[in-house]
């Protein structure tokens, strides 16, 4: 059992050493994953949906797809890296893309949970909701700053 439990503990600090800021996002998404299809299976009676198995293979490639959409945004950032190697400016970039990606699909995640809660009857404090958009408008508004910065005005990235 020991060597189990240091491999395992070799294993996770080996993937947290790489992901480095990605790390926290990445944890919190798979909590928020697997609590969001919970919510969502127990909130459906209370919706007058039924639970089926189409319905719960749907959930679980949407999920699926949450994360390939965080591995594009690791190809952005390595194909950022080599551009930024490539040039000569010797520096390295973090998981900018990736993290910010992996944020806004946790706060969709928080949001999704809330409202599943909402759905089944339980008060939740009326500040967070409301907080929880707040963030992913924000998290919204800053990466549509930066993307235009990007642009010609036409729309073409320079």
């Amino acid at each position: 059992m020991y060597k189990v439990k240091a491999a395992v503990i070799t294993a996770m600090s080996a993937l947290m050493g790489w992901l480095g800021i990605l790390a926290v996002p990445v944890c919190l998404l798979v909590l928020c994953n697997l609590i969001d299809y919970a919510t969502g299976l127990m909130a459906a009676p209370y919706r007058t949906e039924s639970v089926n198995s189409y319905k719960g293979i749907r959930g679980i490639v949407k999920k699926v797809c949450m994360w390939l959409l965080i591995v594009v945004g690791v190809i952005v950032d390595a194909m950022l890296n080599y551009a930024v190697e490539y040039i000569g400016w010797g520096i390295a970039l973090p998981f900018i893309v990736a993290t910010v990606v992996a944020v806004w699909l946790l706060v969709n995640e928080i949001i999704s949970i809330l409202e599943n809660i909402l759905d089944i009857g339980v008060t939740i404090p009326p500040f967070l909701l409301p907080l929880v958009r707040n963030i992913k408008k924000t998290v919204e508004e800053k990466t549509d700053v930066l993307a235009k910065e990007g642009e010609d005005g036409k729309g073409n990235i320079i």
